[in-house]
């Protein structure tokens, strides 16, 4: 029965390490029968006739292989969006970042704006659905890429396959009204440390450099010239990084700079507009 094979699902990921294994194994059920957490309690009497897929699930994961991978999607602001090897997982603090965009366009109807290291689409999708900004969503990476193309089909956002170190030279020069990114941001020295979930994500968009700061300083010192006056500049910052990052931005030319603190505290991004 359904409620049987949810224990013995939670009880292996639980053995196994896995710290949130009731909610994991939930997921994994909700994923395999198209239920939703109140329709399995409803239904916990029936038979359940998917336990290779279920078993082929728990032992991917107890290898520590990221639930999102295994499903092969995630949500995001309530879009669900395709995602893989070779793509950064979407994840609820990217939200705040998000929160400030909207914040800046909701006065800019029919805005041009450009997503930075773009990944997956989550932020461009999500602003072009909720501001009906003009998005352009740039990723280098091709596997990222392709994720990218797959969520952006049917949107109105422009998928750009390009490196943000040289492409802007192709951009012209204040055109866009916001430019955003939750850019690579994790000190190179601290990826082997990193959650062992989180190193089946890339490096390519995880690694900021010695500092994290490499592509907050790229981005600012290339792109800023392709902002209207008074348009903004908004990040994802990592942890301790607003104030070097809000100081690049003052000596760039960036004024009205604020941050926004994610559910833990951490201050997690940052805005300015162009003086």
């Amino acid at each position: 029965m359904l409620k049987d094979v949810y224990i013995t699902c939670r009880d292996a990921l639980k053995q196994g390490g896995i710290e949130n294994a009731a909610f994991e194994a939930q997921c994994m059920l909700e994923h395999l029968t198209g239920y939703s957490r109140a329709a399995l309690l409803a239904h916990g009497e029936e038979p359940f006739d998917r336990q290779d897929a279920l078993d082929h699930m728990i032992r991917r994961r107890l290898d520590r292989e990221p639930l999102q991978y295994i499903f092969g999607k995630w949500t995001f602001c309530g879009i669900e969006l395709a995602v893989g090897e070779g793509v950064l997982i979407p994840r609820d603090d990217t939200e705040v970042v998000l929160r400030l965009c909207m914040d800046f366009l909701k006065s800019k109807p029919n805005a041009q704006c450009i997503d930075l290291c773009a990944g997956s689409g989550a932020i461009a999708i999500a602003l072009a659905q909720l501001s009906h900004a003009d998005v352009t969503a740039i990723e280098l990476s091709e596997q990222a890429y392709a994720y990218l193309k797959q969520n952006t089909k049917n949107t109105s956002v422009t998928p750009v396959r390009g490196d943000i170190f040289t492409c802007h030279t192709d951009v012209p020069d204040a055109g866009t009204d916001l430019i955003v990114s939750n850019p690579p941001y994790i000190p190179s020295a601290e990826l082997p440390s990193l959650q062992t979930e989180v190193r089946f994500e890339p490096a390519i968009a995880l690694d900021g450099g010695t500092d994290g700061t490499d592509f907050y300083k790229t981005i600012i010192r290339c792109w800023s010239s392709k902002l209207k006056p008074g348009g903004a500049l908004a990040f994802e910052l990592g942890e301790q990084q607003a104030d070097m990052v809000r100081d690049m931005m003052k000596t760039a030319g960036f004024g009205n700079i604020r941050t926004e603190k994610d559910f833990g505290g951490t201050q997690r991004a940052i805005i300015g507009t162009m003086l």
